[in-house]
């Protein structure tokens, strides 16, 4: 009998001698097309109205800031998974060999806190805009909300229940159309673009005021932190020490992507609607193609709209319900059943899953605004874990000593504390 052992592959082999960053692979653009559906959500659909009614202006330094603001926070969060020397753990147990059982189980709560709000707000956002499709578009009479609700949730946590090869799977066949439509919306809205309504540059006051209140909803809109940790443990397998700069590679391309896509998107739609059109749709709680598809006399919009918007909720719903799921599992296990001795990991993952869709069956019902539970409930966690525990983090664990002393450290820093402080602000007026 033989006793050689299956071969390795290459890129294995390799990375865990020396940290050599790999030639990029279906694997990599898998990932990279993962992390940007999960981003392309119920955030960028409703940015378009929080940035444009706060005034060109702030939106153009919105535009400068939000790439290196989104690719060095989520490198800073897959960098402290990366880099664990645990190679099993995912972020929430990572946290506790960084900090401790008692501070990680705080941060693995935080965690959970910054993601299950946003599979609630996708529960709302799916419901309200195939509703509005079905009115709208194809005339039919809306179907009890309950009912509606129930059925979409259901259908899209099945994907997630199958695992996560089906998801990532479904995620590229929705990704791919998604990009092309984005683009597509774009250009065809160029004829109808009017500064009209717009003003004069505000005064500063007014115009830091506006940036301020912009930044916790770009936050939230460019945020693909719930997949960073599935992300990274997936490259850390693979690539062994090569995984952090493998890491750095694909979100700069994630980045990238977010940023053109997404924000030439915003900038068309901002500019086709005007001030009052925005307003209108942010009194609708609809997502902004949707409001298009009803406003505006292009019956491409009309299909394409409601098309986009359910794809773009579709595959951000996925990669948060990955983290949420992760999260509260991490919950369970530290806080109910710290010996894994009570509760099967079958058993835990039927609950958790069971837990995720009647609860985001019932917001979806209720119907909840989407930018109020945004502003309130996701934008502060999530600027809390996403920019400042990774930097606390590289300040103090000892094995993240070698991404300390960059400036990119401190404009994270900068960046997570202005945030915080203008969902503060929001929340105050």
């Amino acid at each position: 009998m033989s006793t050689s052992q299956p071969p390795v592959p290459p890129e294995k082999t390799v990375s865990t001698r020396r940290a050599v960053v790999p030639a990029w692979n279906r694997f990599d653009t898998s990932w990279t097309l993962g992390l940007f559906g999960t981003a392309v959500g119920a955030g960028i659909l409703f940015l378009p109205m929080n940035a444009g009614l706060g005034g060109l202006w702030p939106l153009l330094i919105a535009t400068v800031l939000i790439w290196p603001m989104t690719y060095y926070s989520h490198r800073a969060l897959s960098r402290i998974v990366c880099a664990s020397p645990n190679p099993d753990q995912d972020i929430t147990g990572v946290v506790r060999t960084y900090f401790g059982e008692n501070a990680g189980r705080v941060v693995t709560f935080l965690y959970f806190l910054a993601i299950y709000p946003i599979v609630l707000i996708y529960g709302v956002g799916i419901t309200n805009t195939v509703e509005s499709l079905m009115v709208n578009q194809l005339g039919m009479d809306p179907w009890p909300r309950w009912l509606l609700a129930g059925l979409l949730i259901l259908l899209l946590s099945s994907v997630m229940v199958a695992g996560q090869k089906v998801m990532l799977v479904v995620t590229q066949w929705l990704v791919y159309p998604l990009i092309a439509v984005l683009l597509a919306v774009t250009l065809l809205l160029i004829p109808s673009w009017s500064f009209e309504g717009f003003g004069a540059f505000p005064a500063v006051g007014d115009f830091a005021m506006s940036l301020w209140l912009m930044i916790p909803v770009l936050v939230f809109s460019f945020n693909h932190s719930p997949a960073i940790s599935q992300f990274s443990v997936s490259l850390r397998e693979r690539y062994g020490v090569g995984s952090v700069d493998k890491a750095s590679s694909i979100l700069r391309g994630v980045a990238t992507l977010l940023v053109v896509f997404t924000m030439g998107f915003v900038w068309s739609c901002v500019l086709a609607l005007g001030p009052a059109g925005l307003q209108d749709a942010k009194d609708a709680n609809l997502p902004v193609l949707s409001h298009l598809a009803n406003v505006m006399d292009l019956p491409i919009i009309a299909w394409l709209g409601p098309a986009v918007a359910i794809a773009a909720i579709a595959s951000s719903f996925f990669g948060h319900w990955l983290g949420a799921a992760e999260g509260a599992t991490a919950i369970v296990r530290t806080m109910v059943d710290p010996q894994q001795k009570r509760i099967s990991d079958r058993a835990l993952k039927i609950g958790v899953s069971t837990f995720l869709i009647v609860t985001t069956w019932v917001a979806g019902i209720l119907n909840p605004s989407i930018l109020s539970l945004i502003e309130s409930l996701a934008g502060p966690v999530i600027a809390a874990v996403l920019y400042l525990m990774p930097m606390y983090a590289i300040h103090k664990v000892p094995a993240l000593a070698r991404f300390r002393g960059r400036a990119s450290n401190v404009f994270v820093v900068i960046a997570g504390i202005v945030a915080v402080g203008g969902i503060l602000i929001s929340l105050l007026r």
